[in-house]
């Protein structure tokens, strides 16, 4: 029953430096396997299957109703059950990919509302909408550009700057 306990804590132990030196087993064995084992050597995977397959085996064999070769082997079953599952959940948590984030030059076509009148050679101020929320930028224009004007952002010079004329319809 010791083995089986020390096994469990040896996992669990391992568990906890995956934490700390994530990463660790897939820089050792970089490029070695060309990903024949990409994840399964991880070392989340192989502390799940140490921590299982000694704890399960401890159950077994201190509920009596197996010696220790079959202990052994409920621990195996029980290691490799936790380690997909372990392998399973690190490669769900690794693809979860949030939206893209919007970048200042999706701005470019956009349409907005002059907030501050634009003077010639000089900034003011417009309304913009960039993935649905509104955005204030300053704004030069070629022309002057009054309040209230509808305008197209030509370019975007800076991520707090635009580029505007105004709209003809």
């Amino acid at each position: 029953m010791a083995w089986f306990l020390g096994l469990g804590i040896t996992g669990v132990v391992l568990l906890a430096l995956s934490l700390i030196f994530d990463g660790l087993l897939e820089g050792a064995f970089d490029g070695a396997l060309d990903g024949v084992l990409e994840g399964w050597l991880s070392l989340p995977v192989v502390a799940g299957f140490v921590a299982m397959t000694g704890f399960a085996g401890a159950l077994a064999l201190g509920t009596g109703g197996t010696g220790p070769a079959g202990a052994a082997g409920v621990g195996a079953v029980a290691g490799m059950g936790a380690a997909w599952l372990t392998y399973r959940f690190s490669r769900a948590l690794m693809h979860d990919r949030t939206a893209a984030t919007p970048r200042a030059d999706d701005l470019l076509g956009t349409s907005g509302r002059v907030v501050t009148a634009i003077p010639v050679d000089g900034f003011g101020e417009v309304l913009l909408r960039l993935a649905g929320q509104p955005l204030k930028c300053a704004a030069r224009s070629a022309q002057p550009v009054a309040r209230g004007t509808e305008v197209w952002v030509e370019a975007v010079p800076t991520g707090t700057s635009v580029v505007v004329r105004p709209v003809d319809r």
